[in-house]
């Protein structure tokens, strides 16, 4: 019981620097912003055209949920290669958002049962030791 009581944090996520507001101030182009901060995590596709970074610590304490502390994210509005707005949110202006256990269900992707499975991977793979 007692080996089960572990205390660990792993950051995921950017590591963005401490003074991150006074940082991205300066900040006007698209590659400022990837030559400060790094790629984004995620572009929208959908409307304004967003760029999203993301950091939290990751906390484990044994046998407990794990939580999640320090959670940034860097929210910028790109027009073609300018950077027209950027916002840093804090735990504190996070909305609490539940995570489902479900899988996200990709369009136009093909579902296979066992047998079409088998089958598709049929001449696929060669015998150990062919070299090929």
């Amino acid at each position: 019981m007692l080996c089960a009581c572990t205390f660990q944090t792993k950051h995921r996520g950017y590591v963005f620097p401490a003074d991150l507001e006074s940082e991205i101030a300066s900040i006007k182009t698209t590659s400022q912003l990837q030559d400060e901060i790094g790629a984004p995590q995620v572009k929208t596709i959908y409307g304004d055209t967003v760029w999203i970074y993301y950091g939290a610590d990751e906390n484990y304490r044994g046998p407990l949920k794990k939580t999640y502390t320090n959670r940034t994210v860097l929210l910028a509005w790109v027009n073609g290669n300018r950077v027209t707005q950027t916002r840093v949110l804090h735990d504190a202006d996070l909305p609490h958002v539940m995570i489902d256990e479900g899988e996200t269900e990709i369009p136009a992707a093909i579902e296979l049962n066992a047998i079409q499975e088998l089958f598709n991977n049929v001449g696929r793979f060669t015998p150990a030791g062919l070299g090929q």
